[in-house]
């Protein structure tokens, strides 16, 4: 489908979706004097909080920039459902809009024993926001216990910029700190202006001198293809490689194994750890 297609198919979804609502549905006079069924172009305009010519242009199928925020608005007010407001972002920004759900914060039982089944290999759960919020007894042996975590102390970011053990294990830390930074900014662009994103980096940036300086460099970087070099205070260099999973059935979260790098001892070090001798 060409720009001009697509503008096309947006203008015919949109006034369909208008003439399908009411006046009385949204709390305005039926009037005597009405033309077509649904609201008038100015009424829905006015509830959208947008100009009724540019949204006259918009249905007219005209070659203009729709913000994520209008549509947005346009969806609330022609009350689309979950598709409906799929198809809108499609049709007008060529993009999905963000999950209007509220966050995944736990898993079931069954995917609990997919992360403990992985053994002696690292592995936790990490929400859109990069909240760790499900891991396995590795991946504690070599970060710590992830369940006496306060839930803010279980952010990614929180974790690399403030807790020592992190930063004490980090064999460069300037350069892994920086890496997922760079990597936390390009996965939560979309979430510019939320609140939670605003709150925790006004908090890092009080709570890390190295986060004030380095936030505002604005660094991109959308695959984490670098190995992870760890000093872990019992076994010495770990040399870890990072995959990346998505759940098929709660798409905001991602699995991440921590693999041995092959021509390393890595392997023998994550086998010995697993002994309970070894961090009684």
């Amino acid at each position: 489908m060409n720009g001009k297609e697509r503008r096309a198919a947006l203008a015919l979804f949109l006034r369909t979706r208008r003439e399908r609502i009411s006046p009385e549905l949204v709390g305005l006079p039926a009037g005597t004097r009405r033309r077509t069924p649904g609201l008038r172009r100015e009424e829905l305009a006015l509830l959208a909080g947008v100009g009724a010519t540019w949204y006259t242009w918009l249905e007219q199928g005209r070659a203009i920039t729709v913000s994520e925020q209008v549509l947005e608005s346009l969806a609330r007010v022609l009350r689309l459902n979950a598709d409906e407001r799929t198809h809108l972002f499609i049709l007008a920004r060529q993009q999905l809009p963000i999950d209007p759900l509220p966050l995944t914060q736990t898993i079931d039982s069954a995917l609990q024993l997919v992360l403990d089944t992985m053994g002696i290999y690292p592995t936790w759960i990490l929400s859109s926001r990069w909240d760790v919020i499900a891991w396995n007894q590795a991946a504690c042996r070599i970060w710590g216990d992830f369940s006496v975590m306060a839930p803010r102390e279980r952010h990614i970011l929180w974790l690399l910029f403030t807790d020592p053990h992190f930063r004490a294990m980090a064999v460069d830390w300037e350069r892994d700190a920086q890496l997922f930074l760079a990597l936390f900014r390009a996965s939560t662009q979309r979430y510019v202006g939320e609140a939670w994103l605003t709150t925790l980096v006004n908090d890092l940036k009080r709570a890390s001198p190295a986060f004030r300086e380095w936030w505002p460099r604005y660094a991109i970087q959308g695959v984490q293809a670098e190995h992870k070099h760890l000093n872990h205070p019992l076994v010495g260099l770990l040399v870890l490689q990072a995959k990346t999973f998505q759940i098929a059935d709660h798409p905001d979260l991602q699995m991440i194994v921590y693999t041995p790098v092959l021509g390393t001892d890595t392997a023998a070090k994550l086998a010995l750890l697993s002994r309970p001798l070894l961090t009684e």
